[in-house]
C-alpha cells in the first residue's frame, strides 16, 4: 500500500472515505447521483453500486433521470449547477467533462488516482479523456461496445438466416428473409439519439474507420461532400423501409424487448442492449445472437460511462463522494457492474473469466482496434464532438431519417454547413 501522508494532505475527503472502507468507523454521509439508467437491465448495474455503497453506512439519493442518450438528464444538470445546487456526481462523458471542468465546477481527483493508480489500469484513450489539463476530474465505469448487432436466435432459424450478415447488402437479404416470414426485420425506436446510433454505425460499416473518423469526427468536408458519405445516407435510408410503423418515439429497451420476445429480428444498438436480454432470463448464443454491425468487424465504435465528481461544500457529502469515486474504480465493481450492464470493464487488468461471449468478443476487439488504429469513439454518444455541434448533427441525421423528401444531395449539403459553422449550443 502506498504511503498516505501526501494523500492525506492533499485531499482529506478521500482519505475519509478510504478510512471507512477499511472499516474505521468513520462517519457516513450521503451522496446525490444524477444518471439515466432507468431500464431494467441498467437499473440493475446501478443497484449493484447502491448496494456496495450501504455496506459501508453511505446513503444513496438517486436522481435519476427517464430518456436514453443522456439529453434529458444534461438539461436537469445544467439546471442545477447554475443554481449553485450540484449533486454529487453526474454521468457524463467525452468533451462534455471538458466543458465542466472548463468552468471550475469539477473537483480534483489526482489523490484518488495517484492512491490507486488509475494510469497503470486504464487505458490511454479513456484516461485521456478523464482528465482536464492533465488532471483526473471523472471516474470511469466501463466501455460499452456501440456498433453491435442484435439478433433473436429463434427468428433467424425460422427466417433462414444462416450466418452473420458481413456487409449492409447481407444485411437487407437477411432482413428481407426475416420480414418474409411475417416479422418486424428490425427493432428501432424512432428517437433522434437511436436514429444518429444506427447512423453511425452504418458510416462506419460503409465507410471504414478511416473514413469514419475523417467524417464524423474530424468533419473533413472532403468526406462529408464525397460518394462514400452519400452511399452511407443512402443505405441509412434504405433500412428506413424494415421498421415498423409503431418505431416513432419508441424507447430503446421497448425495441430491444421486440427481439426478446421474437416480434422483431435485428436491432442495432450497443451492448447496454445485452443487459436487457440478460435481464430477461436470455443466454447469448442460445437465444441471441451478438454481431459486430456489418462492415464493421475490424472496427469498435466505443462509448465510455463515467462519472463527474462536482465541488461540494458540505465535509459529509465529500467523504461520501470520495468513497464512491473509491468504489468505481474498483476491480469488484467493474467486475460485477458490468456483468449486469452489458459492457466490458474499463480497467485493463479485471479478469473475463465471468463474462459472456459477446464481452470477451468485445474485449478482444478493443484491445485489437486499439493497436490496430480502427478504435473511434462514438459520436452518436458524445465521445468526439463538443455537445453543441454533436447535437445538430443529431437533429440532422434524425431530420434526414424521418423526412423521406429530404434528399440525400440536401442532407449532404447540411453536413457541410453543420461542419463549416460555429459550434453552437442547442436552443
Amino acid at each position: 500500500m502506498p504511503h498516505r501522508t501526501g494523500f492525506r494532505r492533499v485531499f482529506a475527503p478521500l482519505l475519509a472515505s478510504l478510512l471507512v472502507a477499511f472499516g474505521t468507523g468513520v462517519q457516513a454521509g450521503e451522496v446525490e447521483v444524477l444518471h439515466y439508467w432507468t431500464s431494467g437491465g441498467e437499473a440493475k448495474s446501478l443497484a449493484e453500486l447502491k448496494g456496495m455503497m450501504a455496506q459501508r453506512g453511505h446513503g444513496w439519493k438517486d436522481f435519476a433521470v427517464v430518456g436514453g442518450g443522456g439529453q434529458n438528464a444534461m438539461d436537469v444538470l445544467k439546471a442545477r449547477v447554475l443554481a449553485g445546487n450540484p449533486p454529487a456526481a453526474a454521468n457524463i462523458k467525452g468533451p462534455a467533462i471538458q466543458e465542466w471542468a472548463a468552468l471550475n465546477a469539477l473537483t480534483s481527483l489526482d489523490a484518488m488516482a495517484s492512491f490507486d493508480r488509475w494510469d497503470e489500469v486504464l487505458p490511454k484513450v479513456v484516461a485521456d479523456q478523464m482528465k482536464h489539463k492533465g488532471r483526473y476530474v471523472a471516474v470511469p465505469v466501463n466501455v460499452h461496445r456501440v456498433n453491435w448487432l442484435w439478433a433473436n436466435a429463434e427468428v433467424l432459424r425460422q427466417a433462414g438466416v444462416n450466418e452473420a450478415p458481413r456487409n449492409f447488402d447481407e444485411f437487407f437479404k437477411a432482413a428481407d428473409k426475416v420480414r418474409a416470414a411475417g416479422l418486424i426485420a428490425l427493432a428501432h425506436g424512432g428517437q433522434d439519439w437511436q436514429d444518429f446510433t444506427t447512423f453511425e454505425s452504418v458510416v462506419l460499416g460503409v465507410g471504414g474507420a478511416k473514413f469514419y473518423d475523417a467524417a464524423l469526427v474530424k468533419l473533413d468536408a472532403q468526406a462529408l461532400g464525397g460518394d462514400t458519405m452519400r452511399r452511407s445516407l443512402e443505405t441509412f435510408r434504405r433500412l428506413r423501409g424494415y421498421v415498423d410503423a409503431a418505431s416513432p418515439g419508441r424507447d430503446w429497451n421497448a425495441s430491444t424487448d421486440l427481439v426478446i420476445k421474437g416480434k422483431a429480428g435485428f436491432q442495432f444498438m450497443g451492448d447496454w442492449a445485452k443487459g436487457e436480454f440478460l435481464a430477461a432470463g436470455q443466454q447469448p448464443g442460445k437465444d441471441f445472437r451478438c454481431f459486430p454491425a456489418p462492415g464493421t468487424a475490424e472496427a469498435f465504435t466505443y462509448n465510455v460511462d463515467s462519472f463527474a465528481m462536482f465541488q461540494l461544500k458540505a465535509w459529509e457529502a465529500q467523504k461520501a463522494q470520495g468513497y464512491l469515486a473509491y468504489l468505481l474504480m474498483g476491480q469488484d465493481f467493474q467486475e460485477r457492474f458490468n456483468l449486469r450492464k452489458g459492457s466490458i470493464p474499463v480497467r485493463q487488468n479485471v479478469s473475463m473469466d465471468k463474462f459472456d461471449e459477446c464481452a470477451k468478443v468485445s474485449a478482444q476487439d478493443f484491445g485489437k482496434t486499439a493497436k490496430a488504429g480502427t478504435l473511434v469513439p462514438s459520436v452518436a454518444h458524445g465521445m468526439a464532438l463538443a455537445p453543441g455541434q454533436q447535437a445538430l448533427m443529431r437533429r440532422l441525421v434524425s431530420d434526414f431519417w424521418n423526412n423521406p423528401q429530404m434528399s440525400v444531395n440536401d442532407a449532404q449539403k447540411q453536413l457541410l454547413a453543420l461542419a463549416a459553422g460555429p459550434q453552437k449550443s442547442p436552443q
